[in-house]
């Protein structure tokens, strides 16, 4: 047996023990605090007898129970604290580490063996056993530099000989192999890790990130990371181990909840939740941008994506010059009593019109709205009616609403009660007055533009503008295929997280829409947001997900100094195939046509693996379902037999055609495997091990830039084999090719 691998084993051996121990350990603590928590809080329960007939009773009861709550908070820290150990050591006992580094730290001393994993952990005399892949002496393996190298310590250098940088392939406790590997195309996890088939989640990369992405994801913390990558090059999964390292760099001050992710659709969202959960994080806030503008309450608004930026602009130069009238005002009202009018809201706001409208005067106008409030409610405490329902308060009403029983021994007491009292029912008024919802956007942006509605994207813009209100908890927001949005969305995100930090990741070959920001254009716009200078870029130029062939396939569409670029490192693979079928009929060629898709169909049913149909739209999708329905059912394929609904309109669709195509819609989850069909914007980020390219006719793809971006991301989904078939002759964009 090789002695190395014996001793790795033994090593391995050793390790998995101390882990499956940790557990083991774990898990009686846990047990045990349970049962002590149980018992303690039953007898401190027991001993506090609730008295509320004096001031002093009152206070010694009170007190008894805040006790009472600060032994559950620390039990509950413990126990939070022993569970997320737990989960470390079970990711960790599914593979306990992937690599190992030996390191000479300082001359004269001994090399030290590090051996690095998805989480860390310490035994019991807190002598690391694995190091977390985010740690800094973990940046050794990633630089993929012998010799010489270093890595980043609380912001200083640290300069380290690498003697050996060492790749295990592990299940469990058995070492399956090892490799000694030098530089990233000799990686030999990562030719492994590409043999792979589609899965219908994404897969975490932590294993082998190569020495480009690496720099995406330790990159210093900087106001704005822009990516730009060409196709499989590993975005999605570099933006999800750059979250994991910022939360673990910044694991004191930052949470999961404090990340925003934008996707491109919900299906995408559903195909990387469980990439952050394998590395032991929590997912952050996905959403998109439809999603979005419904949390701020604008779901029946228009999107306004596609507005044209000029009516962004329109209403920041009009703002210096806007007038406000009453009828731009609502009252503030809690559960239908109104507590401010709209003429003394607009009274409020014009006591400060020498301040242009914009956040210093809406600050101003917060502020005496406040007080108004405050003498409002002061006027109601005299209301008799009022008072009598503060006196009719049972004992729990009263614990609820003032934290103790109440006794009123005068009429000067009962007036500061029923104050109180107001108080805690109108609380909310503070948080309407602080969200100015008081301001009625919609008709002031109506006026400024003339128009008859406001969009989405206007109406947060203008509130941005006017209150300066953005969202303030927010660290940072990541937005994936960043080259679909707009500059209307883009400037609406950056103006209105303007505090948080932005990680963009795109591809400038697949905005596949004509009004889409440009690179250069989003540089601008989060140089307006974030300051000059605040955005730094990286590229990604190697593609990790198509073989050479395909490659070659969607980079023949870039211009040649983009193609010299780029490079693969798959192993070389299937040579894409061409099926142009035309004829001199119509009629005759469409059947043809749908006879070809229909024999491709079939042998993709036979091939263990996801083949992806894809059409450039929705309306394209529902064509070729609705025709390769008749072809299927004419042919008497077996799948027909199980035949369900035929194919609806408006985009919706039945789970399954009888030809055993299923047909994907943005609800869907991704299938690990069998024949789906869909349109183009819903593939986009997605990875299948085949792709049928539908309807690749020049009508559909022209020899344009847009229909270029299109084809290039067609045919870059697919991992092992490419497909494409034309209605017609053949797109001129591939038409050398044939």
């Amino acid at each position: 047996m090789d002695p190395i691998h014996q001793q790795e084993q033994e090593h391995l051996s050793h390790v998995y023990q101390k882990l499956v121990e940790i557990r083991e350990d774990l898990d009686t603590t846990l047990n045990t605090t349970q049962k002590d928590a149980a018992r303690d809080l039953r007898q401190m329960s027991e001993e506090i007898r609730p008295d509320f007939g004096g001031a002093d009773e009152t206070i010694e009861t009170l007190a008894a129970i805040e006790t009472l709550n600060s032994v559950i908070d620390t039990y509950n820290q413990y126990h939070d604290f022993t569970v997320e150990k737990l989960g470390r050591v079970e990711i960790l006992l599914r593979q306990p580490y992937f690599a190992k580094v030996t390191l000479k730290m300082r001359p004269g001393r001994p090399s030290r063996d590090v051996y690095i994993g998805a989480a860390g952990i310490t035994d019991k005399d807190r002598t690391p056993l694995i190091v977390d892949w985010r740690s800094p002496v973990a940046e050794t393996y990633y630089n993929q530099e012998m010799g010489t190298t270093s890595y980043q310590v609380d912001g200083k250098k640290r300069t380290v000989e690498l003697e050996l940088r060492r790749q295990f392939d592990i299940t469990r406790d058995k070492l399956n192999l090892y490799f000694d590997t030098t530089v990233a195309i000799e990686d030999s996890l990562l030719l492994a890790a590409l043999k792979r088939q589609h899965t219908e989640k994404l897969q975490a990369i932590t294993a082998t990130i190569q020495r480009e992405q690496n720099v995406v994801v330790r990159h210093e913390d900087v106001p704005v990371l822009l990516v730009n990558g060409i196709a499989g090059s590993g975005k999605t999964s570099v933006l999800l181990q750059r979250i994991a390292y910022l939360l673990y760099q910044q694991r004191t001050t930052l949470t999961a909840d404090q990340v925003y992710l934008f996707t491109p659709n919900e299906m995408f969202g559903r195909y990387i939740n469980t990439v952050l959960p394998s590395m032991g994080e929590h997912n952050p806030q996905v959403f998109t941008w439809d999603s979005f503008l419904k949390a701020l309450g604008l779901a029946d608004h228009a999107s306004g994506a596609h507005n044209n930026p000029k009516s962004l602009k329109k209403l920041e130069e009009q703002l210096a010059s806007l007038e406000l009238y009453e009828d731009d005002f609502k009252a503030i009202s809690v559960e239908g009593t109104t507590l401010i009018k709209p003429a003394q809201v607009a009274s409020s706001v014009a006591k400060f019109s020498q301040f242009p409208v914009g956040p210093r005067l809406i600050a101003l106008a917060k502020d005496e709205l406040h007080t108004r409030l405050e003498r409002r409610l002061g006027q109601m405490a005299h209301n008799d009616e009022i008072q009598e329902e503060m006196l009719s308060l049972d004992v729990e009403q009263q614990l609820e609403v003032f934290g103790r029983t109440i006794s009123p021994s005068d009429e000067e007491e009962v007036l500061a009660r029923t104050r109180e009292f107001l108080n805690w029912r109108f609380a909310s008024a503070h948080e309407v007055i602080e969200s100015a919802s008081w301001l009625r956007i919609d008709r002031i942006g109506m006026r400024i533009l003339n128009a008859s509605a406001l969009s989405g994207a206007e109406c947060v813009y203008l509130r941005l503008l006017i209150t300066g209100a953005g969202e303030k908890n927010i660290k940072f927001v990541m937005i994936d295929e960043v080259q679909d949005y707009t500059e209307t969305q883009l400037m609406v995100l950056g103006k209105y997280f303007s505090r948080a930090h932005f990680l963009l990741l795109g591809d400038s070959n697949q905005a596949i829409w004509e009004d889409t920001a440009t690179f250069g254009q989003i540089e601008r716009i989060f140089s307006a947001t974030h300051g000059e200078g605040a955005v730094s870029t990286c590229k990604l130029l190697t593609s990790y997900r198509s073989s050479p062939e395909i490659t070659a396939l969607f980079t023949s569409l870039l211009s040649e100094e983009e193609r010299g670029q780029t490079s693969s490192v798959q192993r070389g693979g299937k040579k894409p195939e061409f099926f142009e079928v035309a004829a001199d009929n119509k009629d005759t060629e469409r059947a043809e046509y749908l006879q070809t898709m229909k024999s491709l169909i079939e042998q993709a049913q036979e091939f263990d693996g996801l083949t992806a149909i894809v059409c450039t739209e929705k309306s394209r999708v529902r064509w070729l379902a609705k025709q390769l329905e008749g072809v299927f059912a004419e042919g008497g394929n077996d799948a027909a037999d199980g035949a369900t609904d035929g194919v609806a309109g408006n985009g919706a669709t039945q789970a399954k055609l009888c030809t055993g195509v299923k047909v994907l819609t943005s609800h869907d989850s991704l299938p690990a495997k069998g024949v789906v069909l869909l349109d183009l914007a819903l593939a986009k980020g997605l990875e299948f091990d085949q792709v049928i390219v539908a309807d690749a006719q020049e009508e559909v793809y022209k020899a344009d830039g847009i229909s270029r971006r299109r084809l290039y991301t067609a045919l870059s989904r697919a991992m092992h084999h490419v497909m494409v078939v034309s209605q017609g002759k053949m797109t001129p964009l591939l038409s050398k090719l044939l």
